[in-house]
C-alpha cells in the first residue's frame, strides 16, 4: 500500500545538513591552499550560493514534486536532453563524493595510527569503506538507521560551534587575515577563481534533499524557515571554521599551517592548535577525527543514496539503460548502479589526491546548478499559473512572467564560476568534459538504438526494474479497479493495448505490465491509516486478484497491483498516475448511459451529464492520455 508524506522540516534539514558538514572536512585544507586567509571570505560567497540555490530548488520541488531536483526542472523547462545533461553531471558529482569523503575519513583516523592516512594501508580502508557504503546502501536504510545519522548530525553541529566559539575567543585577530593578503600574488587570481567555485561543495546536499520531493509534507512556512535554518547553519559553520583555522594557524609563509602534513585532514590541525594551548596532549585531536570519520562516512551514504535515487529517475525515463536501474529482487534498491557507483569512486579514490577530485566535483555542482537556475526562470514564463507552494521572493515583471532576480543571480553566478573552474583546473577540464562527452554518446547511442526521440519524454514504470526484460512502453498503464463486472471490460481493454505493444516485431522486449489500482476511500471523520473492515480489505483483494487473472491471459502482459488510501477515488488515481509516470489511464466511466463502446479523451472535454465526478476529475486533471470505456448503452424497454 503507498504511504503517506512523512518526511517534514527536520528530516529535510537533517539530510541537507549531513553532506554540508561532512564537506567542510575535506575542503577546508583544498580552499586554504588556493585562497590563503581568504578562505572565510570564499565560504562566505559559498553561503551566498547557497541560499541562492536553496531558494531556486525549493521552488522547483514544490512546483514539480517528482524526485531527482536539477533533472526535473529540466524536463519541464527545456527537455529531456537537458534533463540528462543535469542529471549525468550530477551523477559525476555524487560519485566524486563517495570518493573523497571516505578517502578523507582514513586520513582522520590516521590521528590514531598515522599508517593509516599513507599507502597502499590507505587505499585498502578507502576501498572497505567504499564497499560497506555500497552494502548500506543496497540493503537499504531503516527507520532506526534515520535516527542514528540524526543523533550524529545534531553531534557535529555542537562540536563545530564548540570549535567556533573557542576558537575565535582564543585565536581569532583580523590582522592575521589581513596581513599576509597580496592579491595577484598570495592568493593568485587562479586561486582565488578556483575557491569560489570549490565553495558549491555547499550545494550538493540541496540536490540530494530534492530527491525526497514526493514525501515530503512541509507548508509555506515550513520551507522559508527551512531556507532560513540551512543558510544560517552554512553561514556560521563554514565561515566561522575557517576564520578560526586562518587565525590559530598562521598562513604567513603559506597554506603549509592549515595543510601541512594534514592537507587531506585539515581539520585536524585545528585540534592540534587547541591541544597545544591547553596542554591537552592530542585529545582534541582525537575527539576531532572519530566525529569526522563518522560524519565523513555519513555523507558517503547520503551520496550513494541521492546517487540511487537520481540514478532511479534516469533509468525509468530511459535516459540511461533501464538495466543500469534494475531494483533488487526483494530490497528494492537499484542494486546495479550502486555497484558501478563504488567501482568507480574505488578507482578515483585511488589517486590519494583531493584537490584533484574537489576540482572535478565543482565541475559537475556548477553546471548542474546554472541548469537548475535557468529551469526555474522558464518555467516562470512556461508554468506561470501553476501552484508554487514556495516562491522565489524578489521577482519583477517582464513580459509575459514574472523573472526571479535571485534565480538570475545564480546562474549568472554558476555559470562564470563553472568556466573559471575550467580554466583553472586541469583534472576538472579533462575528466569533466571527458565524463559528459562519454554519457552524451550513451545517450544517444541508446535513444537512437531504441527508436526514441532525443527530447521527448519516455517513461516505462518502476517494475520494469524488477526484471531482467525491459519493459515496453505501454506497460506504463494504470487501471482502477472498483469491483464491479465493469472491472473485466476496461481489463480487457488494457490488455488489448498493452499485448500488442508487447508483441510489436520491431521492439526489443516482448513484456508489457498494467498496473491495476484499488482506492480505498477513507472518509474524513477518520484518520487516512484508520483500520479498514476485514470484508473491505478482502473484497479489495478478491478483485486485484480478478484483475491479475484476466489482464495476464494476454500474451506478454503481467498485471502489477497495489492499493491506496485517499480522501478521493479522482484524486488518488491523478496522482498515482503521476507519480508512477504512467503515460495512459484506462479507465471506467460511472454512469456511462451516453458512451458507447470507449472513447479516447485527452482534453478537458465538457462532462456534466454523463459521467461521475471521479470521471471527470481524472479526464480533466491527468498528465496523460485517458481511455474512458464502458459498456454499451441498454434497450430502455428491457431495461430493469
Amino acid at each position: 500500500m503507498i504511504g503517506r508524506k512523512t518526511v517534514g522540516s527536520p528530516q529535510l534539514f537533517v539530510v541537507i545538513y549531513t553532506l554540508l558538514a561532512s564537506a567542510i572536512y575535506f575542503s577546508l585544507g583544498v580552499a586554504a591552499d588556493h585562497a590563503f586567509t581568504l578562505t572565510p571570505l570564499v565560504y562566505l560567497l559559498g553561503g551566498i550560493f547557497f541560499l541562492l540555490a536553496a531558494m531556486t530548488y525549493v521552488e522547483g520541488a514544490s512546483l514539480h514534486q517528482e524526485r531527482a531536483g536539477a533533472t526535473v526542472f529540466a524536463r519541464y523547462a527545456f527537455n529531456e536532453l537537458w534533463s540528462f545533461i543535469a542529471g549525468w553531471a550530477l551523477l559525476l558529482d555524487y560519485v566524486i563524493l563517495i570518493a573523497v569523503t571516505t578517502f578523507s575519513a582514513t586520513n582522520y583516523l590516521a590521528a590514531y595510527w598515522g599508517e593509516l592516512g599513507d599507502g597502499a594501508l590507505s587505499i585498502a580502508l578507502g576501498l572497505a569503506f567504499i564497499g560497506y557504503v555500497a552494502v548500506r546502501n543496497v540493503l537499504g536504510f531503516s527507520r532506526g538507521r534515520a535516527k542514528r545519522v540524526a543523533a550524529l548530525v545534531i553531534a557535529d553541529f555542537a562540536l563545530q560551534i564548540v570549535l567556533i566559539v573557542a576558537g575565535l575567543i582564543l585565536f581569532f585577530s583580523w590582522d592575521k587575515i589581513t596581513g599576509p593578503i597580496d592579491i595577484g600574488v598570495m592568493p593568485s587570481w587562479s586561486g582565488i577563481v578556483f575557491a569560489i567555485g570549490l565553495s558549491t561543495v555547499v550545494f550538493t546536499g540541496l540536490e540530494s534533499a530534492s530527491g525526497l520531493s514526493g514525501e515530503v509534507a512541509v507548508g509555506r512556512r515550513g520551507l522559508r524557515r527551512l531556507i532560513f535554518s540551512a543558510g544560517a547553519a552554512v553561514m556560521v559553520i563554514y565561515v566561522g571554521v575557517a576564520a578560526v583555522a586562518v587565525t590559530a594557524l598562521p598562513v604567513s609563509g603559506g597554506a603549509e599551517a592549515i595543510g601541512g602534513h594534514w592537507l587531506d585532514a585539515p581539520m585536524l590541525n585545528l585540534g592540534a592548535a587547541f591541544d597545544t594551548r591547553w596542554g591537552s596532549g592530542s585529545l582534541v585531536e582525537y575527539v576531532i577525527a572519530a566525529a569526522a570519520a563518522a560524519t565523513l562516512l555519513a555523507g558517503a551514504n547520503s551520496a550513494m543514496l541521492g546517487l540511487s535515487r537520481l540514478a532511479y529517475s534516469l533509468a525509468t525515463n530511459r535516459q540511461i539503460p533501464s538495466a543500469l536501474g534494475r531494483l533488487h529482487p526483494s530490497r528494492s534498491t537499484p542494486v546495479v548502479v550502486i555497484v558501478l557507483a563504488a567501482v568507480i569512486a574505488g578507482a578515483l579514490q585511488a589517486s590519494q589526491d583531493a584537490d584533484f577530485l574537489v576540482g572535478i566535483f565543482a565541475f559537475g555542482a556548477l553546471l548542474g546548478l546554472t541548469i537548475a537556475h535557468l529551469a526555474i526562470i522558464v518555467l516562470r514564463y512556461r508554468e506561470p499559473l501553476r501552484d508554487r507552494p514556495y516562491r522565489i521572493p524578489l521577482s519583477v515583471r517582464v513580459g509575459r512572467g514574472d523573472l526571479p532576480i535571485p534565480a538570475v543571480l545564480g546562474a549568472l553566478i554558476s555559470a562564470g564560476a563553472w568556466i573559471g573552474v575550467m580554466i583553472t583546473h586541469r583534472g576538472a577540464r579533462y575528466v569533466g568534459l571527458g565524463w559528459m562527452a562519454g554519457g552524451l554518446l550513451l545517450y544517444v547511442i541508446y535513444r537512437t538504438t531504441q527508436g526514441k526521440s532525443l527530447t521527448q519524454r519516455v517513461v516505462v514504470p518502476a517494475t520494469a526494474l524488477r526484471r531482467a526484460v525491459v519493459e515496453a512502453q505501454y506497460g506504463s498503464i494504470l487501471v482502477p479497479i472498483f469491483g464491479t463486472p465493469f472491472d473485466d471490460d476496461i481489463v480487457q481493454t488494457a490488455g488489448r493495448l498493452a499485448a500488442e505493444e508487447a508483441n510489436d516485431p520491431n521492439r526489443d522486449d516482448d513484456h508489457a505490465t498494467i498496473e491495476a489500482l484499488w482506492v480505498f476511500e477513507v472518509p474524513m471523520a477518520l484518520p487516512i491509516d484508520a483500520r479498514l473492515p476485514e470484508a473491505q480489505l478482502e473484497g479489495a483483494r478478491a478483485a486485484l486478484r480478478r484483475a491479475k487473472a484476466v489482464g495476464e491471459e494476454y500474451a506478454g502482459v503481467e498485471v502489477a497491483t497495489a492499493t491506496v488510501r485517499a480522501r478521493g477515488a479522482g484524486h488518488a488515481i491523478v496522482e498515482e498516475a503521476k507519480r508512477r509516470g504512467v503515460e495512459l489511464i484506462v479507465l471506467a466511466a460511472e454512469e456511462p448511459s451516453r458512451i458507447r463502446g470507449g472513447a479516447v479523451l485527452g482534453g478537458r472535454a465538457s462532462m456534466e451529464n454523463f459521467v461521475g465526478e471521479a470521471t471527470k476529475y481524472v479526464v480533466n486533471k491527468a498528465h496523460c492520455r485517458v481511455i474512458l470505456t464502458a459498456p454499451a448503452a441498454r434497450d430502455p424497454e428491457r431495461a430493469p
